[in-house]
């Protein structure tokens, strides 16, 4: 392989990663100085920011004609941080999961990318469905702002005792948290450019699709600011954390990176027909196991988190097959659907049924 072409991938996936870190440091800071509520900073300004890679890397890629490599980041990183993400910090540490996140979030989530799906399907992502998709990020920043100002003093005050407020250290002044804002867009920006170019010639070194390379190499390295905070985080005890800067981001690629990036692409973002009949389907169901999980105990258990990445191996091994029509797909594909699936919708329905019958001999 071409080392130029390895060298220029890697080095726009750090450059992602350094440009990430920037920005949440500098935003996350100047939100704090103007009084922003914590809660706000953390479902706004960090998902963002975590999610600022990808954003990136979508707008790059729709405005230099790789529409799949655009909208395959997205599903694929969404899969991702679901599967893998979650599945390793599961692994650490089981995870705590809030009421909250059960009864809006996920289902908020589950709703997105339902929705994404129904934009896709006439094979476009336009100007109506990325304005559409974009006013949902409004939305739900307005929902964070109402919610942060019924934020408690006790609250606000183990903020300040924990970080500080910011004001009175080098980091703490005007400019340099601007500066941090302008250079980590601008390691953004060219990360993305590198990154995204990389990832176009090794698809065609190895004559694989944009969409394959999309969903797997491209999402897996813009996510590693959602891989490196929640496991971070589950190390450090902080299994909410872990587990809402997963959904929140979840959220914001869907509704902020493909809306923003179907908004400024000429035209909007293609959708190729895979992602429309299987990968997109694929985030939706998804999604949607997240429910039975998280409602059983409101704990992601560490059986759940190796259910979890075992699943995103067979996801990425699927795509391998299908990539290379390799002899074993059709094989594979019966055994997923006809054992594999089934076996773990049975499993996961039982023990949603024995929390819920345990819940109620508690109450009675």
């Amino acid at each position: 392989m071409d080392l130029t072409v390895l060298g220029l991938f890697a080095l726009g996936l750090v450059l992602l990663v350094a440009g990430a870190e920037l920005l949440v440091r500098g935003a996350s800071r100047l939100a704090a100085r103007f009084g922003i509520s914590p809660l706000v900073i953390g479902l706004t300004v960090v998902a963002f920011g975590t999610s600022a890679p990808e954003l990136a890397v979508s707008i790059q890629a729709g405005l230099s004609g790789q529409s799949d490599i655009a909208v395959g980041n997205v599903v694929g990183s969404n899969i991702f941080n679901v599967l893998f993400v979650l599945g390793i910090s599961a692994l650490i540490m089981p995870l705590v999961v809030s009421q909250q996140l059960v009864r809006l979030d996920v289902p908020l989530m589950i709703g997105a990318s339902v929705l994404l799906w129904i934009l896709s399907l006439d094979g476009r992502i336009g100007l109506f469905d990325g304005l559409l998709l974009t006013a949902g990020v409004v939305a739900y920043t307005v929902f964070a702002i109402q919610q942060g100002r019924k934020e408690s003093a006790a609250v606000q005050a183990e903020y300040v005792q924990e970080f500080g407020d910011g004001k009175h250290t080098w980091l703490g002044r005007l400019p340099v948290q601007i500066a941090f804002i302008v250079a980590g867009l601008a390691l953004l920006v060219l990360g993305a450019h590198w990154l995204v170019g990389g990832a176009v010639a090794i698809a065609r070194l190895f004559g694989v699709s944009e969409v394959i390379i999309g969903l797997t190499i491209v999402a897996a390295g813009t996510s590693l600011p959602e891989l490196a905070t929640s496991v971070v985080a589950a190390l450090r005890g902080e299994r909410d954390i872990a587990v809402g800067n997963v959904v929140g981001s979840s959220l914001f690629n869907i509704l902020s990176i493909a809306g923003i990036a179907a908004v400024v692409t000429p035209g909007g973002l293609g959708v190729a027909a895979s992602l429309i009949h299987f990968d997109i389907p694929v985030m939706i169901a998804v999604a949607l196991a997240c429910l039975p999980i998280f409602a059983t105990g409101h704990l992601i258990a560490r059986w759940e988190g190796a259910l979890f990445l075992g699943y995103y191996a067979a996801y990425v091994l699927y795509l391998i097959l299908a990539a290379t029509e390799h002899a074993a797909l059709p094989g594979f594909s019966s055994a997923m659907l006809g054992f594999v699936l089934p076996l773990t919708a049975v499993t996961l329905t039982v023990a949603l049924v024995r929390h819920r019958a345990s819940a109620g001999e508690i109450k009675s």
